[in-house]
């Protein structure tokens, strides 16, 4: 489990693709505090530790992941937000976050406010998934590219998220520009909530 409150974002450093999977190796400044099958985020995607060389490791990426998320479009030099897994004694600085991606959304329209930005993301809206909880409410919480973020002016396909000046320098926000492709996951309560409404109705 995650809370979406970024670590880092680490430079992609190699990409190798083997049959369906794609091998990610990344360099970050708390490579020697991993270990072989940690699991860390990824853009929001939890990956599992294969193996560390240095100030290296590599994570490795199936098929459906690849499909689900926007991993596939790494390139080498890409910036990807880094999160580990939250201490069972930790403090919940974000929301619930299960580093499973539901879906991309492209960005549509990035806005300066005064030092902060504003961020509008478009995604695909599929009524029956809406009824099972991927969807966003006004005020509620949210994950791009594993960073937990307040919901603002949701549509059925879109929603806007303000991101401080801390949040642009240090996660790949700074890179999100009109067009850029970004991982979601839903909020998992929501989820649950849906679905018991569900059973009950």
């Amino acid at each position: 489990m995650f809370s979406g409150i970024v670590e880092e974002a680490a430079t992609v450093v190699a990409l190798k693709k083997d049959k369906g999977n794609l091998h990610i190796t990344l360099r970050c400044s708390f490579t020697g505090e991993l270990k072989i099958d940690q699991s860390v985020s990824h853009n929001g995607v939890c990956l599992t530790v294969v193996s560390i060389e240095g100030d290296t490791y590599t994570v490795t990426a199936i098929q459906e992941t690849l499909d689900r998320s926007n991993l596939g479009l790494l390139e080498v030099g890409s910036k990807v937000n880094l999160e580990r897994s939250m201490p069972i004694n930790g403090r919940l600085d974000g929301h619930i976050v299960q580093g499973h991606v539901d879906q991309t959304a492209v960005c549509a329209d990035v806005t300066e406010a005064d030092g902060s930005w504003y961020y509008t993301f478009e995604y695909t809206f599929d009524r029956e998934m809406a009824k099972k909880g991927y969807l966003t409410v006004d005020k509620g919480s949210v994950t791009v590219n594993g960073v937990s973020l307040t919901v603002v002016e949701p549509t059925d396909n879109s929603f806007k998220v303000a991101i401080i000046p801390y949040t642009y320098e240090f996660t790949n926000f700074h890179q999100i520009k009109k067009g850029t492709v970004v991982n979601i996951e839903f909020d998992i309560i929501g989820k649950y909530i849906s679905r018991i409404a569900a059973l009950n109705a």
